[in-house]
């Protein structure tokens, strides 16, 4: 799987997970919040634009803006399944 593939795969798996969490309205909207992401209107991601690895970081970094540690111990079993990305 290439890369950037990769990194769209998992910013939709944490889309997802978050939706679980804080509702999918909100976690649409806080993705559609990071620069360079597009998001569709079911949280998949289209598009990732620049570096995907700051993207992801922005992502992960919006979330635990409003939940704390509970997004990032939730996070860790969708990492593992991306061995070659390192974790954020």
């Amino acid at each position: 799987m290439e890369e950037k593939t990769q990194y769209m795969a998992l910013t939709s798996e944490i889309i997802a997970k978050q939706a679980v969490i804080l509702g999918p309205d909100i976690a649409i909207l806080k993705a559609r919040s990071v620069g360079g992401l597009e998001v569709s209107d079911d949280g998949k991601v289209i598009d990732i634009k620049g570096d995907p690895k700051t993207v992801l970081q922005e992502l992960v970094n919006t979330y635990v803006e409003l939940s704390g540690m509970i997004v990032k111990n939730a996070l860790g079993s969708i990492f593992e399944k991306y061995p070659g990305i390192k974790n954020v």
